[in-house]
This record gives structure tokens, C-alpha cells and sequence, in this order.
């Protein structure tokens, strides 16, 4: 694989910097390859982008002298007025979005990177909303926010506001003593909130299959965490709090894809705490996860990699990046209750 050396990439980048203050910028803008050289490019989830695109843009993940930035993300839809094709390099690294919309899509591209030996990278990492799939050690997810999931449904829905695992199960399996009335949407293929759900809903290592009646009518799955598929007032679908959250802030970077879908209570918990700018997600929830960015596990020890996303001292990982991160609905990895998995640990590998 033709991997450029760090110190050479980075001597080439001369980007200005804005400050954490500078977050009302819009950080949804893909970045230019040709006039905004950085080293690292990423793709995949649509969770993740708009936090992702912050840390990239603002001033917590630099490098050099110049503080110059390292991170390119690039988002998983089309910005309003942005071309549908992503070009993550100057030359022979022009690819569709579709191709790399959602986790999984984005893991397949870095994959077929790290098998192709022959030319250089064009994804150096893929944002991932969900943890691997198939054992092995090519990849290395690392994460670095925790995220909750849960059902919404429309604000002045027939939909109850409270439903239990068991209904939901029941729902996305379309068994014939399945809550009445309800009519249960997932997201596109490739999603890994998508594959975390029906995971979530799964009571043995493989995930639930979806029953006939999901997405029955649609001519199309909808997007991850867009409110407004939920077109009529019974229907159901996953979202990540911490994007509801976000949208619903009035971030400049941050489309509000709300509709009238409000995030809803599952065994009794609800998926927020406190109110207006100060909500928060609930470090309770019971339906959390982490949100890792995958790199491949032979690079995991280069320079611009390693200051990126590894170990507890990593820029991802520094006090000023948590805070965008808490700026973008997400929570805390260090008080999440989990011991063994902190921001930048490198001890969860897979080969997809």
C-alpha cells in the first residue's frame, strides 16, 4: 500500500484554524483537497458526521506549528447545494456518497482500500455507529463518544410514548401479538444504527430479521435520523438520541431533520435529561452503545493516525474535543459505566 509518511503530508498542509468558538462555521462543508490539503480523510456513518465534522474543523484535532488540521470528514448525504460525488484526495479518489452512506458502507470502502496494495489510500478511516460484525484484526475501532438509541415516533402520534423491549421485538418481528396500530420503519442498508437496533432487539449474536411488515408501503427505506419519513402518525423507527439532540439545537452545521419525530421511553426510561439547550442524553438509557472511528489496524501507529484517535491523550480524546462532543448530543465514555472501554482504546479489532 503507498501510504505517504505523515511528516510529509503535514509539511504540505497550511490550513487556518478556527476556534472552538467557531463551531457556528459551516462544518458540514466537505473540505477541498486541492486548496485544503489534511492528512486523514474519512467516511460512513451519518451518526457521527456533523461531531466528526466539528472535531475536524475546529481546533482541538491539529497538528505542527501551524496548527495545521488533520481530519477531512466527509458527510454521508449531500449537503444542500454539495455535489453528490466526494473527491477525498487531489487525484484517482472521486467515488459516489452512496457508496459510502452509513457504517458499514464506509467500513466496506476502507476495507477495499487496506486490499488494494497497489495505490494509495483514499479513506484513511470510517466513522462507525456500530462495532464489528466479523472476528479478525484488520480493522481497529476506536472509540471515542457513547450514544443511545431508541424508537420515535411523531409528536402528536397514536404511537404510546413508552414501549417495552419486548413490544419492540415483537414490532420489527411482525409476530401476530405485535402491539396494534403501530407500523415499524428501519433506515437504509449499510446503516449501523440500523444494524445496532436489530442487534439490540436479538436475544443470541445474530440479529433479529426484519418481518414483512417493516417498511411495509415505502418504495424506499428511509434515511438514518430523519424525522421526517415518519409521515404518518403510527409509524415507528430507530433514531440515535444524541443526532436528535443535536438537531435540535440550532447548530448552523447541524440540519434540523427533526420533523415533529420526538425520541420516546423504552422500559420506562426516557432517552433525555433536562430541558431546551440544556437536554442532555440520558447516561441510563438502556439501549446505549459506542461510536468508534475504524482505522486500519496495521496504521493504527502512524503519527497522524495515532494523534488523531489513540489512547486517552489523543486529540479526539482531549478535554476541548469532549466538549464538542457534549456540543453534539454525545456523552462521556469515562462515566458511561463501562471500565473496560475508554476514548482511544485500540483493544476492539474485527475484519469488518
Amino acid at each position: 500500500m503507498n501510504v505517504k509518511s505523515y511528516a510529509k503530508v503535514g509539511a504540505a498542509v497550511g490550513a487556518a484554524v478556527f476556534g472552538i468558538g467557531a463551531l457556528a462555521a459551516p462544518a458540514s462543508a466537505d473540505p477541498n483537497p486541492t486548496s485544503d490539503k489534511r492528512i486523514l480523510a474519512g467516511v460512513g456513518s451519518d451518526t457521527t458526521q456533523y461531531v466528526m465534522n466539528g472535531l475536524a474543523n475546529g481546533s482541538t484535532v491539529v497538528t505542527g506549528a501551524g496548527n495545521a488540521k488533520i481530519l477531512a470528514s466527509w458527510d454521508a448525504i449531500p449537503p444542500s447545494g454539495v455535489a453528490d460525488n466526494i473527491s477525498t484526495k487531489t487525484s484517482g479518489c472521486t467515488f459516489p456518497r452512496a457508496d459510502v452512506n452509513g457504517s458499514s458502507n464506509g467500513i466496506n470502502k476502507l476495507v477495499a482500500e487496506i486490499d488494494d496494495t497497489a495505490t494509495a489510500d483514499c479513506v484513511d478511516f470510517a466513522r462507525s455507529s456500530r462495532g464489528p460484525q466479523t472476528a479478525g484484526s484488520k480493522l481497529t475501532f476506536i472509540p471515542f463518544a457513547k450514544d443511545a438509541v431508541t424508537y420515535a415516533s411523531r409528536l402528536t402520534g397514536t404511537v404510546p410514548t413508552n414501549l417495552t423491549r419486548a413490544d419492540l421485538i415483537k414490532l420489527y418481528t411482525c409476530t401476530a401479538d405485535r402491539p396494534a396500530g403501530i407500523k415499524p420503519l428501519l433506515p437504509q442498508a449499510g446503516s449501523g444504527t440500523r444494524s445496532f437496533w436489530l442487534q439490540w432487539l436479538s436475544d443470541t449474536a445474530t440479529p433479529i430479521t426484519p418481518g414483512s411488515c417493516v417498511n411495509e408501503g415505502l418504495s424506499q427505506a428511509p434515511q438514518e435520523h430523519d424525522g421526517t419519513a415518519l409521515t404518518a402518525n403510527d409509524q415507528i423507527m430507530p433514531y440515535s438520541i444524541a443526532q436528535w439532540i443535536a438537531q435540535g439545537k440550532g447548530l448552523s452545521d447541524v440540519p434540523n431533520r427533526r420533523g415533529t419525530a420526538w425520541v420516546r421511553s423504552i422500559n420506562g426510561v426516557a432517552p433525555t435529561t433536562g430541558t431546551g439547550s440544556a437536554t442532555e442524553l440520558n447516561s441510563t438509557f438502556p439501549v446505549a452503545r459506542e461510536v468508534y472511528n475504524v482505522v486500519s489496524t496495521a496504521r493504527k501507529g502512524e503519527s497522524a493516525i495515532a494523534e488523531a484517535f489513540v489512547g486517552s491523550g489523543s486529540d479526539v480524546c482531549s478535554a476541548a474535543s469532549l466538549a464538542v462532543i457534549k456540543t453534539y448530543g454525545f456523552g462521556d465514555l469515562a462515566t458511561d459505566g463501562n471500565p473496560n472501554t475508554n476514548c482511544g482504546d485500540t483493544t476492539i479489532t474485527g475484519d469488518k
